[in-house]
């Protein structure tokens, strides 16, 4: 059977929240700067995927625990645990940091280093707020974003 990345996720262009669960704390280099401490929970990567391959190819290799630390979120999908992500097609990174703006951003510049309209795309998923509620804030008028898990069902 194949994994409902290859089978649902579209190869078009757009934006992915990766959801990530860190077990223990991790530091957290960004650049040059000292390190960050980000404890152990759950966190969302907000990013975009509009090059070859789109979605598909982006979240395939999120989803991989070896490859080569090329990104500031590569650091914490080989240390932690990636649960998924959804994906909205023809989306962008920018307006999902805007939605979910209720959460706190642990480390600024994660994976904005480019961005001039956010101060992280890393955001912290506490207990109390339930995934219904990041659906929500994700779903536009006409769409939801498609769940990808990560792990086989």
């Amino acid at each position: 059977m194949q994994h409902p990345l290859q089978t649902r996720c579209p190869d078009a262009a757009g934006a992915y929240v990766l959801v990530v669960s860190l077990p223990a704390p991790l530091a957290i280099r960004l650049g040059s700067t000292a390190p960050s401490r980000l404890p152990a929970g759950r966190y969302l990567y907000c990013g975009s995927a509009y090059g070859p391959g789109g979605l598909r190819a982006r979240l395939t290799r999120h989803f991989r625990t070896d490859k080569t630390i090329r990104w500031h979120i590569d650091q914490l999908t080989t240390q932690g645990m990636v649960l998924g992500a959804w994906a909205l097609a023809g989306g962008h990174e920018c307006d999902c940091v805007r939605r979910l703006g209720f959460l706190s951003a642990p480390i600024d510049g994660f994976g904005a280093s480019d961005c001039t309209q956010c101060r992280s795309h890393l955001l912290r998923w506490p207990r109390r707020v339930t995934r219904k509620r990041l659906l929500s804030a994700l779903s536009e008028a006409d769409a939801a974003p498609l769940w990808l898990p990560a792990a086989r069902s």
